[in-house]
């Protein structure tokens, strides 16, 4: 959420947010900029909703999405400068948790020394702090290692790969439009532990988090039916510190 910038206003964050119980609100290095971080922190705090950052590679013009070849120092340092200054928009300056954007989220699934980065960064800051990862991906276990919390995630309108990662979005198919999709293949997750991979092959998933892009045509109405049909399944959904205690 909070991906808007200046006078451009991108995704439905207003209806959004009424079906959800944590927001990762962009931190101005992928999008958004501080008169929409103050906008949507203050959107969260009205409706209830946890408030996480989602901090990215320097990258404007490839809203993020684009692979960067950065030192350890300098990803560190880049997402303690954007969780930092989301912080500061917040009453206690205390953030839920943290949920690297893009092709930073991506690249650290396969890239030790960058997950490691990131987990200094959010570990430095406040030990108390959620990282949120790819359920499955090495980057968890070496954030439980360096003493983190996790929460394990899915993706409910995004494809996966037979390996659990996510379809590159230059493939087609890669993002999901279609609602009632979206809702089956998220309640099979949720509540079977399983999932179908854009190859066919049946993978096993476990998550804390199901993740929904705000920027997703349909979004409203996909979180809308998600939580309906999440509820009416006795799924109960909670912020993640929460589930997490």
């Amino acid at each position: 959420m909070g991906e808007s910038f200046g006078m451009y206003k991108m995704g439905f964050d207003e209806e959004v947010i009424k079906h959800i119980t944590s927001a990762n609100i962009a931190c101005g290095f992928h999008a958004g900029d501080p008169m929409w971080m103050r906008h949507t922190v203050d959107l969260a705090l009205r409706h209830g909703v946890a408030i996480g950052a989602h901090p990215s590679f320097p990258d404007l013009n490839g809203f993020g999405r684009r692979n960067m070849v950065v030192s350890a120092d300098e990803a560190k340092n880049d997402v303690t400068y954007q969780v930092g200054a989301l912080q500061a928009f917040t009453a206690d300056k205390k953030l839920q948790h943290v949920k690297p954007h893009g092709a930073m989220y991506n690249m650290a699934v396969n890239d030790e020394s960058l997950a490691q980065a990131i987990c200094e960064s959010i570990l430095e800051i406040d030990p108390d702090m959620i990282l949120v990862a790819l359920a499955g991906s090495r980057w968890l276990d070496i954030a439980e290692d360096m003493g983190l919390k996790v929460a394990r995630e899915i993706f409910a309108d995004r494809a996966l790969n037979a390996d659990g990662t996510l379809v590159s979005r230059s493939q087609p198919g890669s993002v999901i439009h279609d609602t009632a999709e979206v809702v089956e293949r998220s309640l099979r997750m949720v509540t079977e532990g399983k999932a179908t991979a854009i190859t066919g092959e049946q993978i096993d998933v476990q998550a804390d988090s199901l993740c929904l892009h705000g920027d997703t045509p349909g979004a409203v109405e996909m979180a809308a039916s998600l939580k309906r049909e999440l509820e009416a399944a006795d799924v109960e959904i909670l912020p993640l510190a929460r589930i997490l205690g």
